[in-house]
């Protein structure tokens, strides 16, 4: 399983930024996004940026880490990660025409 992660860049060179994520200060590369401002969010893997995300995306991604990390702990109860989630689960469009 590939898990990215999200990290806020602090300063920016022209490959490399030095960033903060959940796991401290990492150096990310930044061949695939280019150069990024100061305060700018992207997910990473393996300390590369694959893409630039806006924080809202970031803060979701992290409760869904923290989801992980609770459920590796053996915790049951997931309703504090995905406040996103706090509404009956419906079917897609498509789907609600083939139970007819």
């Amino acid at each position: 399983m590939c898990l990215g992660i999200p990290v806020q860049v602090i300063e920016c060179g022209e490959h490399f930024a030095r960033c903060a994520g959940r796991n401290g200060e990492v150096r990310v590369d930044l061949s695939l996004v280019g150069q990024q401002l100061p305060g700018t969010w992207l997910l990473t893997f393996l300390e590369a940026a694959r893409e630039v995300i806006d924080a809202e995306r970031a803060a979701a991604i992290n409760a869904a880490l923290n989801a992980l990390a609770a459920a590796h702990a053996g915790e049951t109860d997931f309703s504090d990660f995905f406040a996103d989630l706090d509404r009956e689960p419906q079917l897609p469009d498509f789907l609600k025409t083939q139970l007819s």
